[in-house]
């Protein structure tokens, strides 16, 4: 057996240890957490007073103008100089949610910003509350837009946890660097490495795909109803 064979596969089990343990319940967590944060940026830059409207502004610029790898840094390294001590994975865990937050609430506010008015008029004029109108009528439309952005941030957080390992979080990535350190094999670990996300992505895109086709024919029949 070839040399760069043999260690990739001593070394495969190590790599998806460290993706199972850390890499996908990061992903998973920060993309969760990040929609959370982006619908209620959304819904505060749309509906909210103006305060909290150029507060939820603030952020989202802030954010998104800023490379998320400074942001890490700034989280894990920087706040310890005002008392502030946080391990590497919450650390992580609290930057990907920001950056999610920030990027998923302009998709969010476009999708709701999509939904017709009438639409607003006719479940209001059955007697909903606005908040009955939002949960009933206007997010079951608008998830039909957001579905495909936001699966397109999703796909990419997964590769984007790899910058965890700048601060120390043993994901994927830093597995790799670590068997790097031991072996002087670096072309070999990073490209199994790229080849366990270009996997993942792979099966992310194939899910994405057949989620779209599934929303597209349930707004079908939402427009055949009407």
């Amino acid at each position: 057996m070839p040399h760069w064979l043999q260690l990739m596969m001593d070394s495969l089990p190590t790599l998806l240890w460290a993706g199972v343990k850390f890499t996908i319940p990061l992903t998973l967590l920060s993309f969760l957490f990040g929609i959370v944060l982006g619908l209620a940026t959304a819904v505060a830059r749309l509906f909210g007073p103006k305060p909290l409207t150029l507060l939820a502004r603030f952020y989202v610029w802030v954010i998104r103008g800023t490379p998320l790898l400074v942001q890490l840094f700034v989280i894990f390294y920087g706040l310890p100089s005002i008392g502030i001590l946080l391990d590497a994975f919450p650390a992580a865990l609290i930057g990907f949610t920001l950056n999610v937050g920030a990027y998923t609430s302009e998709i969010i506010r476009a999708a709701i910003s999509s939904v017709p008015k009438g639409q607003w008029e006719a479940a209001f004029s059955t007697g909903m509350s606005w908040r009955q109108a939002m949960q009933r009528t206007i997010l079951p439309q608008a998830s039909r837009v957001a579905v495909p952005p936001l699966s397109n941030t999703f796909i990419s957080l997964v590769k984007d946890t790899s910058l965890a390992a700048a601060i120390t979080v043993p994901e994927l990535f830093q597995s790799a660097q670590r068997i790097v350190a031991t072996t002087y094999e670096p072309l070999i670990l990073y490209i199994e490495a790229a080849l366990i996300y270009l996997a993942l992505s792979s099966i992310l895109s194939n899910l994405q795909a057949r989620l779209e086709v599934r929303f597209a024919r349930y707004g079908g029949m939402m427009e055949n109803s009407r």
